[in-house]
C-alpha cells in the first residue's frame, strides 16, 4: 500500500528545515557548511531550498550534522520553523 506523501510529515523537509535551522544558530553561511563537509555549495542550497526535490542520504545528514556540532536526531525532531 503506498501512502500519499504529506508535506507536513515529509521527513525529507523535516531535515531540510533543521539543517537550515541550525546552520542559522551557529551564524554560518551554506558555503561555510559546504567546506567543513566537503560538499558542493549547490548541494547544500538544494537540501535547504522550500521547493527542491530533496534526495540527500542519511550519510549526508550524520556529516551535516558533525559539522554542526550537534546531535543528528535534531535534525529529524518535528517542530514549526515556519
Amino acid at each position: 500500500m503506498k501512502r500519499k506523501k504529506d508535506k507536513n510529515y515529509d521527513v525529507y523537509e523535516i531535515v531540510a528545515k533543521n539543517i537550515k535551522y541550525y546552520r542559522k544558530i551557529k551564524k554560518m553561511t551554506q558555503a561555510e557548511l559546504a567546506e567543513k563537509t566537503e560538499y558542493s555549495h549547490e548541494f547544500i542550497r538544494r537540501i535547504e531550498a522550500p521547493n527542491s526535490k530533496k534526495n540527500f542520504s542519511l550519510d549526508a545528514v550524520s556529516n551535516i550534522a558533525e559539522a554542526l556540532d550537534i546531535d543528528i536526531e535534531l535534525l529529524f525532531e518535528k517542530k514549526d520553523l515556519e
